[in-house]
């Protein structure tokens, strides 16, 4: 397994491939225990992080969006392949 933070790194370069933009954001609303997630604004995919998240937690919200894409045809290592078609935490 690598480590949290270089597999952060490889899930935003991947994102960023399909157009995906990645923002990190103080998503402080009381209500809210969520690390983030994925929304459309506009046509255009964007994944917000939750900056106060774990880096492990940004990692699954990560993973759980970038499994709505297809990613056939994109080289991925294959740990994060693996990730990525393995079942959900």
């Amino acid at each position: 397994m690598m480590n949290e933070e270089v597999l952060l790194s490889q899930l935003t370069e991947l994102a960023e491939k399909l157009g995906i933009s990645v923002r990190e954001e103080n998503i402080n609303l009381e209500e809210s225990t969520g690390a983030g997630g994925l929304c459309r604004v506009e046509g255009k995919y964007i994944l917000l992080l939750n900056s106060r998240a774990a880096v492990k937690e940004k990692n699954q919200v990560a993973l759980r969006a970038l499994r709505h894409f297809d990613l056939s045809s994109i080289y991925l290592k294959p740990v994060i392949r693996e990730l990525l078609e393995g079942p959900e935490e």
